[in-house]
């Protein structure tokens, strides 16, 4: 397996919409909603206008020279808000690429890009019940909040 993590391309922003519906968890036994659901203004931040502020970064993970994942950030008014200096995250796979340590790697890499454009951290949030939970621990995130639902984490460059 050939696994290849770089640069996203300006081209390639369109596919945020479809990374974005991935990053939706959905628990075992429930049904998915419907692909619409991301026109939402509440998920809409995340990708809206993507590229157009100097705060977008973004990373692609290409296995066999396929498209398998997104990872990207934005400092936006998202589940995982802290300030207006700290970027939220977000991260993808499709289904066929999770558990095979693609996602750790992006990360780390969207860390380290972070981390040499000056950052001094990054948040997210995610769902109590996200085995990816686990996998933010393992990078280096930790909870700082939480609610019923969600924690939200933060990883300090």
């Amino acid at each position: 397996m050939d696994i290849t993590i770089r640069e996203l391309q300006k081209e390639e922003y369109l596919l945020l919409d479809h990374f974005l519906y991935e990053a939706i968890f959905i628990p075992e036994g429930v049904e998915p909603p419907p692909k619409t659901i991301i026109t939402s203004p509440e998920l809409q931040v995340y990708v809206e206008h993507f590229g157009e502020s100097k705060d977008d970064w973004g990373l692609m993970a290409e296995v066999d020279g396929k498209v398998a994942g997104a990872v990207w950030v934005r400092i936006m008014n998202d589940y995982g808000h802290i300030d207006n200096e700290t970027p939220s995250l977000a991260i993808s796979l499709y289904k066929e690429y999770r558990g095979l340590g693609i996602g750790t790697a992006m990360m780390k890499e969207i860390l380290n890009l972070l981390k040499s454009h000056g950052y001094s951290q990054v948040s997210l949030s995610v769902q109590k019940a996200n085995y990816a939970t686990k996998m933010y621990q393992t990078v280096g995130f930790e909870i700082v909040r939480e609610n019923e639902e969600e924690y939200l984490m933060i990883c300090h460059l």
